[in-house]
């Protein structure tokens, strides 16, 4: 299990590349004209916690998850009221091997912490990105954006027209 720790906040490296993430999120939101709204809260990574915070439904949250598939990193958006189903990444990937990406892997991809992982792929990430359908059950989704303490909230309509990825059905 991966343990979102919360003092990470404290951490010059996260800082430093929280806000280049965070920035890089809301510069490509401007280019695309796309209304958007921040909001800055306690440090929380939990998406249970997340959505207290910010006053939402649980379903409203879109959480993203790096997994490595045989030897291979993507990212996986889905409803934060969802749980991932690696049975169905199985087959889907026709893999025998799936799991979480550690701290330390996460760190390295992405120089962030568990948590606060944004759900976009390329330019933001460098990874592929593969979106669950219970997205679209949802008007809004709102999302840590790549920070414990930043959290964006947008429609699901313009997210859908920024991100480049293939969708399936791989939650429970």
């Amino acid at each position: 299990m991966i343990e979102v720790k919360t003092d990470a906040v404290n951490d010059l490296e996260y800082q430093k590349n929280s806000a280049r993430v965070l920035e890089s999120i809301k510069n490509m939101l401007s280019d695309n004209k796309t209304i958007y709204k921040i909001d800055y809260h306690e440090p929380a990574g939990a998406s249970k916690d997340v959505a207290k915070l910010r006053n939402e439904r649980l379903e409203d949250g879109g959480k993203a998850m790096i997994l490595k598939i045989n030897d291979e990193f993507k990212l996986f958006v889905l409803s934060a009221a969802k749980i991932i189903s690696f049975k169905k990444i199985k087959a889907r990937f026709s893999s025998k091997k799936v799991r979480f990406a550690n701290n330390e892997e996460l760190k390295a991809l992405t120089g962030l912490v568990p948590g606060c992982i944004p759900p976009f792929g390329r330019p933001i990430l460098p990874l592929d990105i593969f979106l669950d359908n219970s997205i679209l059950e949802n008007n809004t989704i709102c999302f840590n954006a790549g920070s414990l303490t930043a959290s964006i909230e947008m429609s699901v309509e313009d997210y859908l027209k920024l991100i480049n990825g293939e969708r399936f059905d791989f939650s429970e």
